[in-house]
């Protein structure tokens, strides 16, 4: 299993990029979010990757960060999704907004990726809801939801570290909640990631 690669970027087009590793191309699958973020051809890269074995090809495919690649997992779990849908989907809606859109049962939001019909959307918000955690505007019992760009740059740091969407979801919110709505991204960072840390 390749798990993350770590090399310099060889070449990109609309689906993919080559990462070079000590003289050997990777060529991986990725969504236009991760394509877009991970620089310019020349600079180092490290990529996360999902290693996908058919009987007639091996696909590697390669992420910017934990949140998208676990969402990424749980698409492909849905009968119908392949690889290639599930990074459609990831190139519209980041892991938050997905996370958001099955909690609503928003099917139409997710219908707005490529080859995405009316019905594998139901069937994608129908089998994941629950899977996602609580996305991040939702709240969570008994505590106000964190409102505003701040809380969800804050999310989105914390996703970005690997915290799974509940998780940080939760930390965001209690830190929120503690600090009152002129805090700051620093702040809110800085205490949700003691809170998630307990």
């Amino acid at each position: 299993m390749i798990a993350r690669l770590t090399g310099i970027l060889a070449e990109t087009a609309a689906d993919h990029a080559v990462i070079d590793v000590a003289g050997v191309g990777y060529a991986v699958l990725a969504s236009s979010r991760t394509l877009d973020a991970i620089g310019p051809v020349g600079s180092a890269v490290l990529l996360l990757t999902e290693l996908q074995v058919r009987e007639d090809s091996m696909t590697l495919f390669a992420f910017a960060n934990a949140a998208e690649r676990e969402s990424f997992r749980h698409l492909t779990s849905v009968q119908g999704v392949g690889g290639r849908v599930a990074l459609a989907i990831l190139s519209v809606l980041d892991p938050t907004a997905l996370a958001t859109a099955v909690a609503h049962g928003d099917k139409a939001m997710v219908a707005r990726a490529n080859g995405v019909g009316p019905k594998l959307a139901q069937r994608i918000v129908n089998e994941l809801a629950g899977k996602l955690g609580t996305p991040a505007l939702a709240g969570v019992a008994g505590s106000a939801p964190p409102k505003g760009t701040t809380a969800q740059d804050a999310l989105s740091a914390l996703a970005n570290l690997g915290f799974k969407p509940a998780e940080a979801s939760a930390a965001v919110t209690a830190a929120a909640t503690d600090l009152g709505e002129a805090a700051t991204l620093d702040a809110l960072v800085r205490l949700a990631l003691r809170k998630a840390a307990k």
